[in-house]
């Protein structure tokens, strides 16, 4: 999360010290969706990293990183978060202080981060809060509904 800061240890953009790496040929990162008006959409990233090919459509993404090929869907927010490549972020969710790994599909409506004794229960939570979501890990749809019915009762 370091790199996300204004003057970060590990300085990505120090011309002194480049970075020799091989980069996919991915399209740049795209924000899209500015109705801003009361219960509109807006693609948006602040104090956050956003490798290329992701696409921030009507969603909003603060003091994250984004790894490439990640697609943040509407009225979404992710927070203090890490997103490695080819996250898919459902509509209306909320994600918060969460390390999600590649090839990860969160489903519309989940909730992530801000329950962390529902979210021990379905995922792995770190001494210090922060929910951890394995490579390729599958969530069902009827699995969420199934959590959010038993936290209901």
């Amino acid at each position: 999360m370091d790199l996300v800061s204004v003057d970060p240890l590990l300085n990505l953009y120090d011309k002194a010290w480049p970075i020799r790496t091989h980069q996919a040929q991915n399209p740049p990162a795209k924000f899209v969706f500015a109705q801003e008006k009361k219960g509109g959409r807006l693609g948006i990233a602040l104090d956050s990293i956003v490798a290329h090919g992701c696409i921030v459509s009507g969603g909003r993404v603060q003091n994250s990183v984004l790894s490439p090929n990640v697609r943040i869907n509407s009225f979404s927010e992710v927070l203090e978060s890490i997103l490695l490549e080819n996250v898919d972020i459902g509509r209306r969710c909320r994600i918060r202080r969460a390390i999600i790994d590649k090839d990860v599909k969160i489903p519309a409506d989940s909730e992530i981060g801000y329950d962390i004794a529902a979210d021990r229960e379905r995922y792995h939570v770190t001494p210090s809060g922060i929910v951890v979501i394995p490579k390729g890990m599958e969530i069902s749809e009827a699995a969420r509904m199934a959590a959010m019915e038993e936290e209901r009762k």
